[in-house]
């Protein structure tokens, strides 16, 4: 990875608060939500079968919607 994204993955990480301690970057983005970029700016569309359990998961037009800053870092910069 290259150095800038870890900067700025450490700029979002210092002003965060994860209930599952940042997994999907600790891990080496191996345990990533599944989620999906359909070009909202801020959003990712959440895939997974209980988005309700997660706290960045907001309902909108009967769909799921991840606002997390970290996972939508990593889905549009990291294309993963």
């Amino acid at each position: 990875m290259k150095n800038k994204h870890k900067q700025e993955i450490q700029h979002i990480l210092n002003g965060l608060q994860c209930p599952k301690d940042f997994v999907c970057y600790t891990s080496g983005q191996e345990k990533l939500c599944e989620a999906l970029d359909i070009g909202l700016e801020a959003f990712l569309l959440c895939l997974e079968l209980k988005p309700k359990e997660c706290k960045f998961s907001v309902r909108y037009g009967g769909n799921y919607f991840c606002q997390c800053p970290l996972r939508v870092y990593i889905a549009k910069k990291l294309q993963k």
